[in-house]
């Protein structure tokens, strides 16, 4: 992934060059060239995305379009944060890494689970997850959309939240091909790793509103920035709620950045008059600069 956009665009090819000189590793070689394998490790694939993310931003600012405020699922609000001018990359990547690592330390491999649950409205989810828990841990993760939550937690307590979900009515229910899971109580020792390596950089005010998972709002300062990113660790990303809250601040035009169209779908679900984008290589950037730069 990213590839294209280092061998067409100068900027994005410094993105990927910067980010192997702050890592000291071949970060650019597992993007470009890494197996599934590879780019499965969280420590790997959070900063391989980061980096492809950031480098389709150069692109579009090279080309004049700059955002008026931003989000991000998830390990994105790092992204949001770094085009806010929040964080710097470097600091953001090696963040990132540490991120990967402390969350996939959190859980053995194997003990954990993520499951998505379609056709269920949130607080019946949190209802079989409450049933399905048994002195375990399995909770909302992902609120992706009205009817899409995503579930986390100990792997045993996730299968029975599956099975239960499919008798409660549920129209899909399936478990996820993650290495941990994410957003649930179970990663309270990453967030508590992680807090004094985000004390330790420097964050600056957003130059615009970054609307954050935790909250599903803006924040407009760098400390609280820095303590939402620790928040994000072990809560759920409240995806739903928060493009509801960048609509009802009059944002209707969307620019997904990076590999993949998945938050594309979710705004679309959630906001059907929207206007959205995805940009992940040249074709991208150049569709949205023929659109968007002409309104400009």
């Amino acid at each position: 992934m990213g590839r294209e956009l280092a061998e067409a665009f100068p900027e994005c090819r410094a993105v990927f060059e910067s980010a192997d000189r702050t890592l000291g590793v071949d970060l650019s070689g597992a993007c470009f060239d890494g197996t599934a394998e590879e780019l499965a490790r969280t420590e790997t694939t959070q900063p391989a995305v980061l980096t492809v993310s950031i480098a389709a931003l150069r692109a579009l600012e090279a080309r004049g379009l700059r955002p008026v405020a931003a989000a991000g699922h998830s390990l994105g609000e790092y992204a949001a944060h770094v085009a806010a001018g929040t964080l710097s990359f470097d600091d953001a990547v090696r963040c990132v890494r540490e991120r990967g690592r402390f969350m996939q330390d959190a859980v053995p491999l194997g003990v954990g689970a993520m499951a998505a649950i379609v056709g269920l409205p949130v607080d019946r989810v949190a209802g079989v997850c409450r049933d399905s828990a048994r002195n375990d841990v399995v909770q909302p993760a992902n609120l992706n959309g009205p009817d899409q939550v995503v579930i986390a937690g100990h792997a045993a307590a996730v299968e029975r939240a599956i099975v239960l979900a499919l008798a409660t009515g549920a129209r899909r229910a399936l478990r996820l091909p993650v290495s941990a899971p994410f957003h649930c109580a179970l990663m309270e020792p990453a967030a508590r790793r992680l807090a004094p390596v985000l004390d330790s950089i420097e964050f600056r005010d957003p130059a615009f509103d970054v609307y954050v998972n935790a909250d599903a709002g803006p924040v407009r300062a760098g400390a609280a920035a820095r303590a939402a990113l620790v928040r994000q660790v072990a809560s759920p990303v409240r995806w739903h709620e928060l493009v509801n809250a960048m609509i009802a601040d009059g944002i209707d035009t969307f620019v997904e950045i990076g590999p993949g169209r998945v938050l594309a779908g979710l705004v679309r679900r959630i906001q059907r008059r929207a206007r959205i984008w995805s940009v992940g290589d040249p074709a991208g950037v150049a569709e949205v600069v023929d659109v968007l730069g002409a309104a400009a």
